[in-house]
């Protein structure tokens, strides 16, 4: 495949595949020449389009997030719902939809990756809370359902709560810590008028710890 050619295509093919050797054999244990090898493409070729295994791996969670940003816009422009049931509607959708899954196959434990810890956190700060966090919790504080006086530092603290502390893929965590975290977190957001994380959500990310835990000892 020619990339002067047909240079969308061969980008494509570039992301395919890393996408399937990271979920395959991990971040870390797949190599730019694997990427090379399958493909077909000269290191040339995959040069032209990407500086560094990094910058593809970093392509590949873009595509993977731009799928949920199209998801929480719809969920934020629900007009059946309201504050805190699109609140924890974007929770839910955010851990039980498949892009969360592929995400959690592919992604290396973010503490040993403090660059793409701090890029989770940016996008904290300057998309999530901004764009979709904090327009449901405005509505949630008008609608009666949220009781807040600061929802854009509420956003940003639900959020990083959940993304850098909650969630297993910042580190090994256990089931049983992972059950402790859940129940903070919601004696945290009790104070505000609601609980998100209910038994489902719960057991969600109990799964992931396992997954995660299993995946580290094989």
């Amino acid at each position: 495949m020619s990339r002067n050619k047909y240079p969308e295509e061969t980008v494509k093919l570039i992301l395919d595949t890393a996408a399937k050797l990271f979920a395959e054999k991990g971040y870390d244990e797949t190599s730019l020449q694997d990427i090379i090898d399958i493909t077909n493409l000269s290191k040339g070729a995959i040069y032209h389009h990407f500086s560094s295994k990094e910058e593809i791996f970093l392509r590949v969670c873009d595509r993977v997030g731009q799928e949920s940003e199209r998801v929480l816009r719809k969920i934020v422009s629900r007009e059946d719902l309201s504050g805190v049931e699109k609140l924890k509607e974007i929770f839910r959708v955010s851990l039980l939809c498949p892009s969360q899954k592929r995400i959690m196959d592919i992604v290396p434990y973010l503490l040993d990756n403090p660059k793409f810890l701090s890029i989770e956190i940016q996008s904290v700060f300057n998309e999530v809370a901004p764009l979709y966090i904090k327009p449901i919790l405005e509505q949630g504080i008008k609608d009666g359902s949220i009781k807040t006086e600061h929802p854009n530092e509420l956003a940003e603290a639900l959020l990083i709560l959940a993304n850098v502390w909650l969630h297993p893929l910042i580190k090994p965590t256990t089931p049983e810590e992972v059950k402790a975290r859940c129940a903070v977190y919601n004696e945290i957001t009790s104070g505000y008028g609601f609980e998100i994380l209910d038994e489902e959500l719960i057991d969600t990310l109990v799964e992931y710890s396992k997954s995660i835990n299993k995946k580290e000892k094989e």
